[in-house]
């Protein structure tokens, strides 16, 4: 297969540097800015450049600027696996991305057996029950989202029988897999299973669908482009029940693309610039300004995955790259150690992460944070 690459290399202090190499780290980011996954990708990415132009300005990672480069992988699992490849080959002290669950999954045993840390947006719950130590989320996986949206559906929303709305690739056929248990758990019964495809343009039959099965909610779990396609053609169709869904529901991007039709939608978020949390709306001005437009979930997560490698980083006290992952495994950052982790985020041994998670609502146009939940483990 032929691959394309899209590189972007620079130094993000902005200051002229010697060309040594002993002067850099290089961290390499493998990551959708084009295909399906753009716009998660980008704000992935943009978070990353982000946090990077920080850190170089306070003098790098231990006194080491941080080169950042960049793979497009389209969004095409073959790319990402040459792109993993390609980035160990290059010497990169961690990779970062990709977003995708699907890619994640055929890419993240190459860096496993380098024994390098892979820094993944991805949220599918079978990623890390894999036994693969060298695999850590920026995000909440599926399987500690979804027993809050099934509380939410019973007790706030008051759902005795929900329809499913899923995407048929990993991350959707995940959700799908996670969230129905769930439901069953709490008494809520599955009036509609409905399968839908990544990139899908014209949601009208699903839509029909899921006013025939006349439940009292609907769940939707669909990436962003897709979930903003399908709240369009629900309101076209007069789906008048509450839409429930995930992070990827109540995006910036899915209210940019859906318009009035998002008005109402609720449901999880991990990660939100509108939280109750000071450290979270000042890393939204600071992402506005250079970027000007609202970061998402995945700007947030590439952000704090980079300080995530400054803090296990600083923490050994050199640059190891096994000894990177060995750090970050079972960890708890805490804000007054790194303020670049935003929150207090426990890495679970597996690599997934505890922290606490959101309630929100788009009204008006806006996300709007209803609740804090509370870590798992407390």
């Amino acid at each position: 297969m032929k691959s394309h690459w899209i590189i972007a290399a620079a130094l993000s202090a902005g200051i002229a540097l010697p060309a040594s190499a002993q002067d850099k780290v290089k961290l390499i980011n493998v990551v959708e800015l084009s295909g399906a996954g753009a716009t998660a990708g980008t704000n992935f990415k943009n978070g990353i450049d982000l946090a990077v132009a920080e850190i170089n300005a306070k003098g790098g990672l231990l006194g080491k600027q941080i080169e950042i480069i960049h793979y497009d992988t389209q969004t095409n699992p073959g790319n990402t696996r040459a792109a993993v490849q390609r980035a160990i080959d290059e010497g990169t002290y961690a990779v970062l991305g990709p977003v995708f669950s699907g890619p994640i999954g055929a890419s993240m045993q190459i860096a496993q057996r380098a024994e390098i840390a892979q820094i993944v947006g991805g949220e599918a719950a079978g990623l890390t029950k894999q036994g693969n130590q060298y695999l850590f989320r920026t995000s909440l996986s599926q399987a500690a989202a979804m027993p809050k949206i099934a509380n939410y559906l019973k007790n706030t929303v008051k759902a005795n029988s929900v329809a499913v709305v899923w995407v048929n690739n990993d991350f959707g056929k995940g959700g799908r897999d996670a969230i129905i248990p769930e439901l069953e758990k709490a008494g809520i019964k599955v009036a509609a299973d409905v399968s839908t495809e990544q990139g899908q343009a014209d949601f009208s039959a699903d839509a029909i669908k899921i006013k025939n099965a006349n439940a009292d909610a609907v769940f939707v779990y669909l990436n962003e482009e897709e979930s903003a396609r399908f709240l369009r053609a629900a309101k076209q169709q007069g789906v008048n029940k509450p839409m429930v869904g995930e992070t990827t529901l109540l995006g910036a991007k899915v209210i940019e693309l859906a318009g009035d039709a998002a008005n109402g939608a609720k449901g999880h978020v991990g990660l939100s610039i509108d939280a109750p949390i000071p450290a979270f709306q000042e890393f939204g001005k600071k992402f506005q300004t250079k970027y000007n437009y609202a970061s998402d979930h995945n700007g947030m997560k590439g952000y704090m995955g980079v300080y995530m490698i400054k803090w296990a980083t600083e923490k050994q006290k050199k640059f190891d790259k096994k000894g990177l992952a060995d750090t970050l495994r079972g960890a708890t950052i805490k804000p007054s150690e790194e303020p670049g982790i935003l929150m207090e985020t426990t890495i679970e041994p597996n690599g997934d992460l505890d922290r606490v998670s959101f309630i929100a609502e788009v009204i008006d146009g806006k996300q709007v944070i209803n609740a804090t939940l509370p870590k798992i483990k407390p």
